[in-house]
C-alpha cells in the first residue's frame, strides 16, 4: 500500500464525507431556515435548555466568538433569546422561545432522512458514530 496516495488518506476519507454531509444538510435544514452550525445549537437546547453560553461552546466545541454571532441570528429569527443570569452576571443563559421549541416538530424528520440518504442500516450508522467518537478523543488526546 502507498502511504502518501490520496485514496488512502483516512483524512480526506472523512473530509470527502463531511462535505457530502454538509451538502445533504444544506438543502435539508433550508426548509427549517436553519444554517448547520444553528442546528447544532437548537439540538443542545431541545436536550436541555435553558444552557449558558459556556456550556454551549462545551458541547459543540465552539469558542464565543463563534457562537455569538450564531445565537445573535438565532435570536433575530424569534427561535432563542439570551439572558443574564440572575445568580452571575458574567454568564448569558440562552434558552428557547415558543418559535424555537415548535420548530423541533418540524427537525425530526432530519435525522431520518439523513439515515435514508447514506444508503447505511441504522447499525451501521451507530457502529461508525461511536468509531468516530473513538477517533475524535484519541485525536484530541494526542493533540
Amino acid at each position: 500500500m502507498n502511504a502518501l496516495l490520496l485514496e488512502n488518506q483516512v483524512c480526506f476519507a472523512v473530509h470527502a464525507a463531511s462535505r457530502a454531509l454538509d451538502g445533504f444538510y444544506r438543502r435539508e435544514l433550508a426548509e427549517l431556515g436553519l444554517t448547520y452550525p444553528q442546528y447544532l445549537v437548537m439540538l443542545v437546547l431541545w436536550e436541555r435548555e435553558p444552557v449558558t453560553v459556556k456550556e454551549l461552546g462545551v458541547a459543540l466545541r465552539l469558542d464565543s466568538g463563534t457562537l455569538s454571532p450564531l445565537l445573535k441570528r438565532l435570536e433575530a429569527a424569534g427561535h432563542v433569546r439570551r439572558e443574564r443570569s440572575a445568580s452571575d452576571e458574567r454568564s448569558v443563559v440562552v434558552r428557547l422561545t415558543e418559535g424555537g421549541a415548535a420548530l423541533r416538530e418540524s427537525a425530526l424528520r432530519v435525522p431520518e432522512h439523513v439515515l435514508e440518504a447514506t444508503g447505511l442500516r441504522m447499525s451501521e450508522l451507530a457502529d461508525l458514530h461511536r468509531t468516530l467518537g473513538r477517533m475524535t478523543q484519541s485525536l484530541t488526546e494526542a493533540t
